[in-house]
């Protein structure tokens, strides 16, 4: 089994398993979402997709999603998985900079898609194990730039699933093995607004979710997340 990571979308590539890492935080935010009772995570690229999905589907769904890490104006929530806890309708439209978009490239260009992040690193890890076929983490980045915290928590993956490493998974588990503690790694990358303090800490939780959320099929413009 080869295992290998994208650090950016620019180095991105067919792979017959997909693993999308985008830990702060629409990985960490659908993870919670499915395992706190949603039933499906539609993933959108841009914001208007999201908006006209949520008209299409009413009252099954409500908006979730961010710009720069702020809320969008004219969404029911923002994009932390703090706000997914209990689930309020049915299906969850999320939009975020970085991660659902990543999510959308990967359903085009691998076999299978599944979404790994600290928060259901152990399942995600089995998962890949169990499959033995050669995989690649995609991270997400931010806005096509590498992001640390993404390349730590793919290294984390790759520690332990296990593989034969490509340079890039080498650099990735170099990388993980530089912050024994998952919230130093997190917090090595420097995020811009103030206020996700709280959010850091939760997506810095390793092995406590059971998921792994996987890539359904396209409902129009949106990946649909599934377990």
């Amino acid at each position: 089994m080869r295992c290998h990571v994208a650090f950016t979308p620019a180095d991105s590539s067919p792979a017959p398993l997909g693993i999308v890492v985008d830990v702060m935080r629409a990985t960490s935010t659908i993870a919670q979402a499915l395992a706190s009772g949603y039933r499906r995570v539609l993933c959108c690229a841009e914001i208007d997709e999201a908006l006209a999905l949520r008209e299409e589907l009413g009252d099954e769904a409500i908006t979730g999603g961010e710009r720069d890490a702020q809320r969008v104006g004219g969404f029911d929530a923002g994009a932390s998985p703090r706000e997914f806890l209990e689930p309020r309708a049915e299906t969850l439209i999320l939009s975020t900079t970085n991660g659902t978009r990543s999510i959308v490239a990967a359903a085009e260009s691998c076999d299978e898609v599944v979404l790994g992040a600290l928060l259901n690193l152990e399942a995600v890890a089995g998962h890949a194990k169990a499959k033995w076929v050669d995989f690649t983490v995609f991270c997400a980045g931010y806005k096509g730039a590498f992001a640390i915290d993404d390349a730590y928590c793919a290294g984390r993956i790759l520690r332990a699933a296990g593989g034969e490493p490509t340079d890039a998974a080498e650099a990735a588990r170099v990388i993980a093995d530089r912050f024994p503690h998952a919230i130093d790694g997190i917090n090595a990358r420097t995020y811009g607004p103030p206020g996700l303090e709280e959010d850091i800490a939760f997506c810095s939780q390793v092995g406590v979710l059971d998921v792994v959320p996987r890539f359904s099929r396209m409902v129009g413009p949106a990946a649909e997340i599934v377990l």
